[in-house]
């Protein structure tokens, strides 16, 4: 256990170095060009969940990235506009991209990483997206442009600090051996299943984040698609989406002690940044480590742009339980995927998120 607790922590270190060197770029460039401050949360979100993905990836994947990445993260900001001016329009277009980037695992080991690419900047969208901020920080927002920019910046800083984390440092990524997908004797097949699994689910999110928590509604959203992506059967939702809340309840008693020691301004920051390392560090040990320490991220950032984290913690942690039945009852009742067949190639794909 030593030994692992060492391994992660090296790895954590190496995401977080990424990550500060992706916002300190997002932060030269939204000084130089005039930008609003969702430009530096683009770039710790997008480093974020595309550091796992680029691991251990091959000069192919990574060309892959560095195209597919940049042009999704543009068309995140069309949907994003979308969503703000014509809601049911904009989850209709957001519920059939996330599907579709789980839809295309049929198509074996390349199409499910070009997937994976396809759903970060998406996953990105709900971390702090415009209608959630205050209304002083709505105007303004960073254009499709810089965000294919700072999608470009993203891998440039993961693939640079990966790269000399395995040059210089004391362990390097071994890739796992690709195994070639297997013929499912399932009809419809596990990916498709999976993806109707994660329409049902996240189509639902929309509509009752929208009717009970408002603009708040990306809690619930986020949630429904975390429990259910990756999926290897029933069990594995309902495992996530418990593990989810949990973390989520311990993360809302962490952030209500420190608003109540009156932390504002720059050290908020700095202890965001620093309850994201810890988080990372305790992922691979169970995902309450990181639904905890995202829950007081997301708090302390929130706070950071003006709006009363606190009050609406309790409001979070309700979309977000909402989320997990969502995806448990998607999983168990919508064309379950059998327990048998879960170690599959196309079940075992990480989530950016999870």
């Amino acid at each position: 256990m030593t030994e692992k607790l060492i391994r992660n922590a090296y790895e954590a270190a190496l995401t977080m170095t990424a990550v500060l060197l992706s916002w300190g770029m997002a932060l030269w460039l939204e000084g130089a060009e005039g930008l609003h401050t969702d430009v530096l949360v683009l770039a710790v979100a997008l480093t974020l969940t595309l550091s796992s993905s680029q691991r251990t990836a091959d000069t192919r994947r990574r060309l892959t990235a560095l195209v597919l990445l940049p042009v999704t993260a543009g068309a995140s900001i069309f949907v994003g506009r979308l969503l703000a001016s014509h809601y049911v329009l904009g989850a209709a277009v957001y519920t059939a991209g996330m599907t579709l980037a789980i839809w295309i695992r049929r198509y074996g080991p390349a199409a499910t990483k070009a997937g994976t690419l396809l759903a970060l900047p998406l996953v990105a969208l709900l971390v702090v997206p415009g209608p959630a901020l205050p209304s002083k920080a709505q105007s303004g927002l960073v254009t499709w442009g810089w965000s294919a920019l700072v999608g470009a910046l993203a891998c440039a800083g993961v693939w640079l600090v990966q790269g000399l984390g395995d040059r210089f440092g004391p362990w390097r990524a071994e890739p796992a051996p690709e195994q070639p997908p297997r013929r499912s004797r399932l009809h419809p097949r596990p990916s498709t299943r999976m993806a109707l699994q994660m329409a049902a689910g996240i189509a639902a999110a929309f509509i009752l984040g929208r009717l009970f928590f408002d603009d708040h509604w990306p809690w619930v959203v986020l949630t429904a698609y975390v429990a259910a992506s990756g999926n290897r059967g029933r069990t594995d939702v309902l495992r996530k989406g418990l593990e989810r809340l949990a973390g989520a309840t311990v993360g809302t008693l962490l952030a209500a002690g420190i608003a109540a020691a009156g932390v504002t301004g720059d050290p908020a920051v700095a202890l965001m940044f620093a309850v994201l390392a810890v988080a990372l560090w305790l992922r691979p040990l169970n995902y309450a480590y990181w639904a905890a320490g995202m829950t007081c991220a997301l708090s302390l950032l929130l706070g950071y742009f003006g709006q009363d984290a606190l009050s609406l913690l309790p409001t979070r942690l309700e979309g977000i339980a909402v989320g997990a039945v969502l995806s448990v009852a998607s999983a168990w009742w919508l064309l379950p995927v059998p327990r048998a067949r879960r170690r599959q190639p196309v079940l075992g794909t990480t989530s950016p998120v999870s």
